[in-house]
Order: C-alpha cells, then sequence, then structure tokens
C-alpha cells in the first residue's frame, strides 16, 4: 500500500480493511509530522462500514506529511501519509521528485512481503510522470495551482484529464491573480465531488462560493453559507451579481436548511453500511414475525443461583445475565429445528441449510448498531457461551469489534428489553432466515397453578424470511424457546 515519490519519501495507501470497501474515515492520528515510526507501528486509527481499525506504517522512517484532517472520509488506495524512509533525513519535500533521478534508486519495497489486509500490499509501478513545462507566454486556461493535492487527496488524478499549460510546481505562481470576491483566480472551483453535488442540489454556482479550506477549496459549509447568506454577507452578493429584477426565491432545499434549527450528520461508515443493508434486508426477504409472552420466573431464579455460585457451574469470573440463558434456549431450538439456520441462495435458486450457528448478538456502539456474532455457538457449553459474549460485549463497548467478528452470522439476537420496549419487530440480517428479539423483563400478574400471582414476564418476537421458513416451523422454533425458558433447570445438564 506505499508508492515513491521522490529517492527518501514513501506514500502510504488506504488499503481495505474489510471485503470489498471503498472508503474509510480517519477517526485519529496517533502521528505528527516530524515524529519517528518504526515498522508496524499504529499511526492512525479508521471506521469503515462494519468496524474501526488501527493501521500500522510497514517500515521506519520520519513522518513527512498527513494528506487528511481527522474525520475526512477517504476512498480506498488514496495515499494519507508521507514518511521520510530512515538514514535519508533532509531530503526534498514530497511532491517535488527530482526528475532526473533513475527509477532504480528508489528504495525497492521490502523483500518478501505479499499483500495482507491492513499492511504492505503489491508493490506500485516505479514509472514517474515528468512535470510539464510552464507555457510561454499568458496561458489561456490556466489550470488551479492546487490541483496535484486536491485530486490526488480526492483519488481522481488518474479520471482528470490534466489541462495544457498546467504546472505540476508546488510554488504559488497563481495566487497573486485570485480576486478578493471568491479567490477562484477565474479558475474551475476547487471542490470534492460530494460538495459540489451539495451545490448542484441547492442551485448555488461554486464560481460565486468563497473558499475556506487549504489551497482554497470548498467545503460543504462554504456552501450552505452561499445558499442561506447571513445579513452581513447578503449586500456583497447583490454587489457582486447583476442587480435582477423581483429576486428569486430560493430552492426548496436551501428553504429546508437552517442551521439555527437543524443538525446535518452525514451518512457514512457504520451508519451508511446499516442504511443499506436494512433497506437491502426489508425489499428482500418477505418477513414474518411471530409473538410469545412467556413466564421467566424460573429463569430469573436461575440466574440469580448462578450468580451466587459461579464456581458450582463454571461460571467463575464470568458475567451471568437472562441474555446468557436466553442464547442457550435459542441454540437448543435450532438444534431441534436445524432448517431455521438456513439461507436463501438466489442465484443457485437453492436453500442453503447450515450445520453450524453463528450467533450475531445486536450491540448499540456509538458508532451505530453493529452485529458481532459467535463462531460455532452451537458446540460452546454455558460456561463457554458465557466467555464468548462477555468477550464480545467488552470488544464492542471499546469500538474494537473487527470485520471478521462481523461476518458469517446465521441467526441473531437483538435485546431491545434493555431499552425498557416490551418487544418489537425486528428486521433480519442480510443472508440469515431468523433473529429473536427479547423484550423487558417485567413483573406483572400472571396465572400460575390457577392462581393470579406476580411474575417475571418477557415477550419474545421471532422475525424469520417466509421464503424458507414457513409458518409451523418458524411457530415451533419460538414454542421452543419459550418452553426452555419457562423451565431453564435442564439448560445446565444440556452444558
Amino acid at each position: 500500500m506505499t508508492t515513491m515519490t521522490d529517492a527518501s519519501v514513501r506514500e502510504f495507501k488506504m488499503p481495505d480493511v474489510g471485503e470489498g470497501l471503498t472508503e474509510a474515515e480517519i477517526l485519529k492520528w496517533y502521528v505528527q509530522p516530524g515524529d519517528t515510526v518504526t515498522d508496524g507501528q499504529v499511526v492512525c486509527e479508521v471506521e469503515t462500514a462494519k468496524a474501526a481499525v488501527e493501521l500500522p506504517i510497514p517500515y521506519d522512517g520520519v513522518v513527512r506529511e498527513l494528506r487528511f484532517a481527522e474525520g475526512t472520509t477517504v476512498d480506498v488506495g488514496t495515499p494519507i501519509i508521507a514518511v521520510a524512509v530512515a538514514g535519508a533525513a533532509g531530503e526534498a519535500p514530497v511532491q517535488e521528485a527530482p526528475a532526473a533521478a533513475p527509477a532504480a534508486e528508489e528504495p525497492a519495497a521490502p523483500s518478501g512481503r505479499k499483500p495482507v489486509l491492513v499492511g504492505y500490499g503489491v508493490a506500485e509501478s516505479a514509472t514517474r510522470r515528468r512535470p510539464r513545462k510552464p507555457q510561454q507566454g499568458p496561458p489561456a486556461a490556466p489550470a488551479a495551482p492546487a490541483e496535484e493535492t486536491l485530486y490526488a487527496a480526492t483519488a481522481l488524478r488518474d479520471t482528470v484529464p490534466a489541462q495544457e499549460g498546467a504546472q505540476t510546481s508546488s510554488a504559488p505562481a497563481a495566487e497573486p491573480e485570485r480576486p478578493a470576491l471568491n479567490g477562484h483566480g477565474g479558475q474551475r472551483p476547487l471542490a470534492k465531488p460530494p460538495v459540489r453535488k451539495l451545490a448542484k442540489d441547492l442551485g448555488v454556482d461554486l464560481a460565486t462560493v468563497t473558499p475556506s479550506g487549504p489551497e482554497g477549496v470548498i467545503t460543504r459549509e462554504d456552501v450552505h453559507k452561499a445558499a442561506a447568506p447571513s445579513p452581513v454577507e447578503a449586500p456583497t452578493r447583490v454587489q457582486a451579481a447583476p442587480a435582477p429584477a423581483p429576486q428569486a426565491a430560493p430552492t426548496a432545499a436551501a428553504v429546508s436548511y437552517d442551521a439555527a434549527r437543524e443538525t446535518r450528520v452525514p451518512v457514512k461508515g457504520v451508519r451508511k453500511a446499516t442504511a443499506a443493508a436494512m433497506v437491502g434486508s426489508a425489499f428482500t426477504a418477505p418477513h414474518v414475525t411471530e409473538f410469545v409472552t412467556v413466564d421467566v420466573t424460573r429463569t430469573m431464579k436461575l440466574v440469580e443461583e448462578l450468580k451466587r455460585s459461579p464456581a458450582e457451574y463454571g461460571l467463575e469470573g464470568l458475567r451471568v445475565n437472562p441474555l446468557l440463558l436466553i442464547a442457550k434456549a435459542l441454540l437448543v431450538a435450532v438444534r431441534r429445528h436445524p432448517e431455521i439456520n438456513a439461507s436463501w441462495d438466489e442465484a443457485n435458486q437453492e436453500i442453503v441449510v447450515k450445520h453450524y450457528v453463528n450467533l450475531g448478538i445486536a450491540a448499540a456502539t456509538p458508532r451505530g448498531l453493529i452485529v458481532p456474532n459467535i463462531k460455532d455457538a452451537h458446540s460452546r457449553t454455558l460456561p463457554e457461551l458465557a466467555a464468548s459474549l462477555g468477550e464480545l460485549v467488552a470488544t464492542a463497548r471499546e469500538g474494537k469489534t473487527s470485520p471478521a467478528a462481523m461476518q458469517g452470522g446465521t441467526v441473531t439476537i437483538t435485546n431491545v428489553g434493555v431499552f425498557g420496549v416490551d418487544t418489537g419487530t425486528p428486521l433480519l440480517n442480510p443472508g440469515e432466515s431468523a433473529i429473536l428479539a427479547v423484550g423487558a423483563i417485567k413483573l406483572q400478574p400472571w396465572v400460575h397453578k390457577g392462581k393470579v400471582k406476580p411474575r417475571q414476564v418477557t415477550t419474545l418476537a421471532l422475525s424469520f424470511d417466509h421464503r424458507l421458513v414457513d409458518g409451523e416451523l418458524g411457530s415451533k422454533v419460538l414454542a421452543d424457546v419459550a418452553a426452555v425458558l419457562e423451565r431453564p433447570k435442564r439448560l445446565i445438564t444440556w452444558g
């Protein structure tokens, strides 16, 4: 994931830290320009559509430049940090590669390194692009002086053709030509594709927007500011444009946004992936949800017993809660009805019945909803299941869940009861056929042995894919879970 820009500086590119991901957001930099780094040292933390991941640098050296600020979403394959390799201090700046330097003098990629999930990647070509000579006389169409940095940052250099006469030197030769009105100097306004789309949606001409970003780049805030100018800015805009007849009404998009009354949160990372997955699930799999209200008084008593004598049951040092027994009850039901643990293969028109259970546990985290799963949960004893649940929850709370931990789930549990909710109609995770929602456990009047008594009661909801799970199978699975929770002592003997 590195490229050479001169005889001493390497660029580390944003790697694909998942499976086919296209972008990641830089959450935090752990180094700054001037810091010394070593091979394998973590330099930043990024968030993908699946998880937060720490990125190690694959060589020794001194940090020359951080290409993006924290909070920036970067395309996979875009250089994010430039490092001067060890033993070559004082070399030329990153973007000023000597044109005459032969490619053979560039430090070769470390020998024996192979493409990995996060790390070195495949060695890049040593081909250089010769800097264009400055055009003699006044250029017919001046190019943006920040073209190199902007388009390299957005991974668009290969898709935007260079203009004849464009300068690649880092010297700000065109800076004096920029008028005070908007800072564009008569050139094409600099803005990233998402910002251009936003301007188009709001009906804003980027040529009239005053940039506030580095190197004269227009930001989203600049566009919103232009779409809804403050009273102080309004006279300046009127003077800069020809006096119109009656002023045109603002666009609907501009009217709907008021920074003082609304907050706009970019859809990215886990939230973006969750939204896409849920839309795909809702409009692909025909959902059916069934409900059952169950007396879990004995389950709650068993939880207390396990907490009082954990060593007796092999649970010493492990967290014991109702979710542990509910998970074990679902695994028992899946074992009795394996057809519920399946997926629909649209391409081959087949139902794929899994002979293993990767039990997903929906977890609400500061970055959004994620569903890591316990691999081969069907083969775990109660103590082993408790240990796996504790590790899964702790990792999710710390935001350290890996992409691999969220792949390959077969059935899922979502515990909405922790929020005081009676139950819900959960949506299936893509590729799964069933998901169990657990409601709040409350003390309620209940007919027990012919008398109305206060009992611990909850409501379970099972959603399933009706293409491969019919009502009979779904009902049997839900009824089995309820039966086990009504008389949970057998879970101890079953392990």
